[in-house]
């Protein structure tokens, strides 16, 4: 899914939820890619625990690297709804932000898929 969406608020809940359950119960992970000019971030969500309450959240900056956290659940929700949920900007902000490059994206896929850090 491109960010912004045109997906009302409630239906961003609903994906989160049903992205979330997913976590919990199969093999994968939740990614959030955000491409701007001179810079990309990527966050990984992946289940911790086998009741979907601790997930871990792998974020790697281009700058910065790899920083992995373990997160309760509503953090992982609070997060990707926001991310979600951005406002789609107004036609003279949009022409800017394109030129400029500027590309978010979210899409679940299997862990096997996921990026992992290198420094192991």
């Amino acid at each position: 899914m491109t960010v912004p969406t045109d997906r009302d608020h409630a239906s961003i809940v609903a994906l989160v939820e049903c992205a979330l359950v997913e976590l919990t119960h199969e093999a994968v992970g939740a990614v959030f890619i955000s491409r701007q000019v001179g810079r990309s971030t990527r966050t990984q969500y992946v289940a911790a625990d086998d009741v979907g309450e601790q997930f871990q959240k792998r974020h790697f900056d281009d700058r910065l690297g790899w920083h992995e956290t373990t997160v309760p659940r509503e953090t992982v929700r609070d997060e990707l709804i926001t991310r979600l949920a951005r406002p789609a900007l107004s036609v003279s902000k949009r022409a800017l932000t394109s030129a400029v490059d500027n590309v978010e994206r979210f899409h679940v896929t299997s862990i096997h898929d996921l990026q992992q850090p290198r420094d192991r």
